[in-house]
């Protein structure tokens, strides 16, 4: 069968034609490819992207939130191990969080108490704490600094407690590869940022003479002040007072006075070790004071503490209402100093 022209230039026609068709349909393959693919890694990089935000956003609102966890119990359960009614073992976190420290801190009779358990805390148990309650030791702790702010009373005390939790943060934040801290790194600087803002704050505190002329310290007879300063039990603010008028200062250098303060922060082996000799041939007490705090624990005495039943192993404040199955559940209660009740959680 032969070939003519006009069928090789239809042959040829239909060549063009179905090589313009293949090479367009592989263009439009390719193209829907890779608009799959494209639309692939959108949807992953959208979807990474959201993720992305609303962990900022969640994480920004815990950081951010000024709210403790509030339970309806007053009290905690303290139990150190699995039995058959119950699972686990309680945390100092979990005790922190429950026990309510925010009012606590309103009350005149805990207020030194919550203060000195934030500066135990602040020491050595930063790292113990839950996410949780290291918010809840934050808020509590923002609450103390504007209760001092308002008030002007207990600075010393607030300045030393910042001090102690700024120094126990630099040092943790050192370690941070070491996974010592709970949380980003990025909401700890802040924190810090803040410890130190608060200083400053309390550092400008002026405190100002209340209008009017109503009678002050020096106006009072010598007894009185006398009697003023004996009720005193840091040394310190002895001294800062014997700084306000002469006559504060010949009654802030009483032999006796420091005496009775050496003696009831530390015992007589104590003092019998620490024992000082003035120029006079006497024994100043007010030397040995000072080595002896730089030596051994003051004395802590708490106008309301924690308390421990022994009977049901239930922690709360004093006063506070547990279900106790003891005959007589007063002479199951212990209170704790908070020292004690940092060691109530090491197992």
């Amino acid at each position: 069968m032969s070939i003519g022209p006009l069928d090789v230039c239809r042959i040829g026609t239909l060549r063009l034609f179905y090589m313009e068709r293949t090479t367009s349909e592989n263009d439009n393959y390719c193209q829907e490819e890779n608009n799959k693919e494209n639309n692939k890694e959108n949807l992953v990089t959208n979807l990474n992207y959201d993720i992305a935000a609303k962990k900022r956003k969640k994480d920004f609102l815990n950081n951010n939130t000024k709210t403790q966890y509030f339970y309806p119990e007053k009290w905690i359960y303290v139990h150190k191990g699995s039995t058959k009614e119950r699972h686990g073992y309680c945390t100092l976190g979990e005790a922190f969080n429950h026990l309510d420290f925010s009012t606590a801190i309103l009350d005149s009779r805990r207020f030194n108490y919550v203060v000195r358990l934030l500066e135990l805390i602040a020491k050595s148990q930063l790292t113990s704490l839950s996410g949780i309650a290291q918010k809840n030791y934050m808020n509590i702790l923002e609450k103390v600094v504007q209760k001092v702010l308002g008030d002007q009373q207990n600075i010393r005390l607030i300045k030393e407690l910042l001090q102690t939790l700024y120094t126990s943060l630099c040092n943790l934040v050192q370690g941070v590869g070491k996974s010592v801290l709970v949380g980003n790194i990025n909401f700890w600087v802040p924190r810090m940022e803040t410890i130190l803002d608060w200083q400053q704050q309390l550092n400008n505190i002026q405190i100002t003479r209340p209008a009017g002329k109503g009678m002050t310290l020096p106006d009072l007879p010598l007894c009185l002040q006398l009697n003023i300063l004996q009720r005193l039990t840091d040394g310190r603010d002895i001294v800062c007072l014997g700084q306000v008028s002469s006559d504060l200062q010949l009654l802030s250098e009483d032999r006796l006075l420091w005496k009775k303060l050496c003696q009831y922060h530390f015992t007589e082996r104590q003092i019998r070790k620490r024992l000082i000799m003035s120029e006079k041939g006497h024994l100043d007490w007010k030397k040995m004071y000072f080595k002896l705090v730089r030596c051994y624990p003051r004395r802590e005495q708490y106008g309301d503490t924690l308390q421990f039943c022994r009977h049901c192993h239930i922690l709360s404040w004093k006063g506070t209402e547990h279900p106790c199955t003891a005959n007589n559940p007063e002479s199951c209660l212990v209170s704790l100093s908070p020292q004690d009740f940092i060691n109530l959680f090491r197992f």
